[in-house]
């Protein structure tokens, strides 16, 4: 299938790597790249409304919290009912924005995440050489009355399989996807700064592996 994302995540995507401390979210299962989704020929079609559709990312390190949002810059699925069958969908990585953080706090840290700092443009995600994530569904299965929706995830040129809970509904003529907060271990996608399984010798320097997310979707019948 044609990429053009998810970062929804994405993600978002997604994964923001700020984390310190293990949160009880559901860790998202994390496997190899796998063959797209394919949809039949009944499905419907939908694209997202990106003015309703954001990524929230939570990250914690030992001296504090750190929340934020990326945006969905496109994206498209097919959907039998409420069961969607194929997808695929794009994040703005450019659009990285701190919340909990104001002035030039927030300026800092937002170019420190983007990697617009001369000299810290790998810390994090590089977003002039990477600007965008991509999201391409592969399946979605019921596991103990939960949906699962699967996709590939590529960040940084680097593509896993990952599998995280969904709610999904009908509104009108428009679908909401809304997944319960979950975590994905960032390293995994080459995104490695601060983490204490690359790098030794960190004390509470660190930065958590894990990042924390949560996607809210909304799309439209095309």
């Amino acid at each position: 299938m044609k990429r053009i994302f998810l970062n929804a995540f994405v993600i978002a995507g997604l994964g923001l790597g700020l984390t310190g401390c293990k949160n009880d979210n559901k860790e998202a299962e994390v496997s190899e790249a796998k063959e797209a989704a394919s949809a039949e020929a009944e499905a419907m079609s939908f694209t997202v409304d990106t003015t309703e559709s954001v990524i929230k990312w939570q990250g914690e390190k030992p001296t504090g919290t750190h929340t934020g949002t990326i945006k969905v810059a496109k994206g498209s699925f097919k959907a039998n009912d409420s069961v969607i069958e194929s997808g695929t969908f794009v994040i703005d990585m450019q659009s990285i924005e701190v919340t909990d953080l104001e002035g030039e706090e927030k300026a800092n840290l937002e170019a420190h995440l983007k990697g617009t700092v001369e000299g810290k443009e790998g810390d994090f995600f590089n977003v002039n050489e990477f600007p965008k994530a991509t999201f391409e569904v592969t399946g979605i299965t019921e596991e103990q009355g939960q949906s699962m929706l699967q996709g590939n995830l590529t960040m940084k040129e680097e593509t896993k399989n990952i599998s995280f809970p969904v709610s999904i509904s009908k509104d009108g003529e428009s679908i909401l996807i809304t997944s319960e907060e979950f975590t994905i271990d960032r390293t995994k996608w080459n995104v490695n700064y601060g983490s204490k399984s690359v790098f030794e010798g960190l004390g509470d320097k660190f930065i958590n592996d894990d990042v924390s997310l949560k996607i809210n979707l909304k799309a439209k019948k095309a």
